[in-house]
C-alpha cells in the first residue's frame, strides 16, 4: 500500500481516484477546488480531505492529478499552495490531465530541481473508460519512474504504455485527438448522407461494421448520432480544448492539419448553438441544421 495524493476530482478523476483506493487499497489524501466533492468522494472511497494542493502532497509518494488545462496545473502544482511546494524528494507526480507539452516538460524539470520525478500521463476511454476503470494511458517521463508508478496507474487502465521522454504522453494524446475527430466527423457525414439517400440505416451500419469502415465509434455511436443523443461523456467544450492544443502544437512543430482545423471549427458551431457539454460525437447535429438552411 503506497501513500497516495490525488488533485482534481471531476468526471474523470472521481472514477480514477477511486479504483486506486478500491483495487489498489491504496492510501488516499484527496483535493478538489470545490471542497464538498471531495468530502463526497471520502464519504464513498474513505482517505482524507486536503484544503490545498500542498497538504496532499506533503507525505505522498505518488502525487496525481487531473485538472482543466495548463492554467489549471500550474496553479495546483507550482501555486503558492501548490504540490511542488511540499513534493517529496524520490515522490512522483502523475499528471493525466490533457494539457501541453510545454507544461509537461516545464514540470519535469521542476520535479528533478527537487529531486523528484515526473509522468505526464493523459488518458483515452472518456468517462465510461474512467468509471470501468479500463482507461488507456500514454506516458512521458523517465523509465524508473514509470516503473514505479505503472502499477498504481494500472489500477484505472487496462494499457499503460511509456511512449518516450517528458511531453511524448501529451503528444500521444494529441496524436488520439487528431484520429479520432476524423472518424467522428466521417461517421456523422456517412449517417447524415444515408438518411437523406432514404437507406435503412441500421442495416447500412451493421453491415459496413463488419468491413473497412468499422471503429469504435462506428460500433458505439452510431445510433445514439442517429437519435440525436449526445450525453455519452466527452464534451465539446474538452474536446475543442484539445484540438486547440493539437493545433498550437502543430504551429511549433511544422505539421499541416487542416482536417483537424476545420473540424475544431465544426466544434465552435456546436459551442454556438449551445452543444457545450454535448458529447463529441454530436458533430452530426451541425450537418442537421446546414441541411435545413
Amino acid at each position: 500500500m503506497s501513500k497516495v495524493a490525488w488533485i482534481g476530482l471531476g468526471v474523470m478523476g472521481y472514477p480514477m481516484a477511486g479504483h486506486i483506493r478500491t483495487k489498489g487499497g491504496h492510501d488516499l489524501v484527496v483535493y478538489n477546488r470545490t471542497r464538498a466533492k471531495a468530502e463526497k468522494w471520502v464519504s464513498e472511497f474513505g482517505g482524507k480531505v486536503a484544503g490545498m494542493p500542498a497538504e496532499a502532497a506533503s507525505d505522498a509518494e505518488f502525487v496525481f492529478s487531473c485538472v482543466g488545462n495548463d492554467d489549471d496545473l500550474r496553479q495546483v502544482a507550482l501555486g503558492a499552495e501548490g504540490a511542488f511546494q511540499t513534493l517529496k524528494e524520490g515522490a512522483i507526480f502523475i499528471d493525466d490531465t490533457t494539457a501541453s507539452a510545454h507544461i509537461a516538460r516545464e514540470l519535469a524539470a521542476a520535479a528533478k530541481n527537487r529531486n523528484a520525478a515526473f509522468l505526464d500521463a493523459p488518458v483515452s476511454g472518456g468517462q465510461s473508460g474512467a468509471e470501468g476503470g479500463i482507461l488507456t494511458v500514454m506516458v512521458g517521463g523517465d523509465r524508473p519512474a514509470f516503473d514505479r508508478a505503472e502499477p498504481v496507474i494500472q489500477c484505472f487502465a487496462r494499457a499503460v504504455t511509456l511512449i518516450g521522454p517528458a511531453g511524448s504522453g501529451q503528444l500521444t494524446k494529441m496524436v488520439n485527438q487528431i484520429c479520432v475527430v476524423g472518424v467522428i466527423q466521417g461517421l456523422a457525414e456517412g449517417l447524415h448522407f444515408a438518411a437523406k439517400a432514404g437507406l435503412d440505416i441500421p442495416a447500412a451500419m451493421n453491415t459496413i461494421a463488419k468491413g473497412a469502415a468499422t471503429s469504435w465509434q462506428l460500433e458505439n455511436r452510431w445510433e445514439t448520432m442517429t437519435n440525436g443523443e449526445f450525453d455519452y461523456g466527452f464534451a465539446v467544450d474538452w474536446m475543442r480544448k484539445d484540438l486547440s492544443i493539437c493545433i498550437n502544437e502543430a504551429r511549433l512543430n511544422g505539421a499541416s492539419l487542416p482536417v483537424t482545423a476545420l473540424i475544431e471549427q465544426f466544434y465552435a458551431e456546436l459551442q454556438q448553438m449551445g452543444g457545450n457539454r454535448w458529447d463529441s460525437s454530436s458533430l452530426i447535429a451541425r450537418l442537421g441544421r446546414k441541411s435545413e438552411v
